[in-house]
Parts: C-alpha cells; structure tokens; sequence
C-alpha cells in the first residue's frame, strides 16, 4: 500500500488539463486548424503554450458554407 502511495503524483504535483504545455504545432495538427491559425496562435504564444489558452483563442472556420 506504502509503495502505491509513493508512486502516484499528489494532486498539487499534478497538472490541470488547461495548465499542460502543448507544441502549437501538435495543437493545430490535432484540431484541423488553418495553417493560417496555426501562424496566428505561433505569433501569439510562441512554440508551446498552454492547453487552457490554446482551446480559449483558437478559432476553427467552417469548411461548410
């Protein structure tokens, strides 16, 4: 039981979903941006960037008209 204690992360060591760093590059593969998004978010945030921020200013234009 001691040694399950020992290897699990305690909840202050562990990262929330929207504090992740995330490539910008992986981040716009994943979510089908417009390289031109994927450019935009570069210049905003620089190559890494975290989850939280990419997900709240990442805009996705519809491909359906």
């Amino acid at each position: 039981m001691l040694r399950s204690q020992k290897t699990a992360p305690d909840d202050a060591e562990r990262p929330e979903a929207g504090e992740q760093m995330w490539s910008v590059f992986e981040f716009a593969r994943r979510y089908r941006l417009a390289k031109r998004e994927e450019n935009r978010l570069l210049m905003l945030y620089g190559p890494t960037a975290p989850l939280g921020d990419l997900l709240a200013n990442a805009r996705r234009h519809s491909l359906i008209s």
